[in-house]
């Protein structure tokens, strides 16, 4: 499955942010390799961030990710940087944002 989401962060931490993302610690991408998370990129658009994920099932890959202490770890130094996760309608929360289109999806339906 691939998934979006979208994060917002402190202003003024985009650097920071950046810095810390040029590799992210190995405990944790095993973390996600274990969970069934193929990759995982990011897009920043000043304060905002677009995540996309690619993984076998995103709610069984939280609940594993979430209950390994390498993420409790990189939550708490990540964290500094990121005001709030966005929901679909913008609300606080971390659901997947909504997909709209896919060219790939209508060109495969067109046949």
């Amino acid at each position: 499955m691939r998934l979006a989401l979208h994060s917002v962060l402190v202003a003024g931490a985009e650097a920071d942010y950046r810095r810390e993302h040029a590799r992210i610690p190995a405990e944790l991408a095993a973390v996600f390799g274990r969970a069934g998370i193929h990759d995982w990129t990011i897009w920043r658009s000043g304060t905002d961030l677009f995540h996309l994920v690619e993984c076998d099932d995103w709610d069984a890959a939280m609940q594993i990710v979430q209950a390994d202490p390498a993420d409790a770890r990189w939550q708490a130094h990540i964290g500094r940087f990121v005001a709030s996760f966005r929901g679909p309608d913008g609300e606080e929360g971390d659901a997947p944002a909504e997909q709209v289109w896919s060219l790939t999806e209508q060109l495969s339906q067109d046949g």
